[in-house]
């Protein structure tokens, strides 16, 4: 599997991936920017669990950055990734890569909740709004759909150390 990253001057490539139309039978080639942003200018809106902060820190430890973190563009809230993110934090790492998305106006992103949450329902405002509060949700309340793959990106973790 090809591996993509940052150009030798440290912008994003431009990683083509496919996406598949919810309405048609066609396979869609797109391209998605990811940005190395500050670890500190990303909002969480759920908690993490800590078994899993460990094994993230250990395959970002062995492997570096191999996928962004999804956040949305409008408040840098997370939508996916908070593990990764919590485990930057505790590797002392100054930036991430993200992928920003339209989360509000893009009815291909799609939230609903992990079975056994305790919630029936979650909606993207109140995601968006429990980001921007400071509160958290318990862990793995927000389950998203993307309706695209997360390309693979391959960052050391020596790069995102300032």
């Amino acid at each position: 599997m090809q591996t993509h990253g940052l150009t030798s001057s440290g912008q994003p490539t431009l990683i083509p991936f496919k996406s598949l139309l919810a309405s048609a039978e066609v396979v869609i080639e797109q391209h998605v920017d990811i940005d190395l942003v500050e670890r500190d200018s990303l909002r969480g809106h759920e908690d993490v669990i800590p078994a899993n902060l460990d094994e993230r820190i250990k395959k970002l430890l062995d492997r570096g950055f191999y996928k962004p973190i999804i956040v949305d563009e409008t408040t840098m809230v997370i939508l996916d990734g908070h593990h990764k993110w919590t485990a930057a934090g505790v590797l002392e790492l100054d930036k991430v890569p993200v992928v920003r998305i339209d989360y509000l106006g893009d009815a291909s992103v799609v939230v609903d909740v992990w079975p056994g949450c305790g919630r029936d329902s979650v909606t993207k405002h109140e995601v968006i709004e429990m980001g921007l509060s400071g509160e958290v949700f318990p862990p793995k309340t927000s389950r998203h759909s993307f309706g695209f793959e997360l390309p693979e990106i391959q960052i050391p973790l020596d790069t995102l150390k300032t």
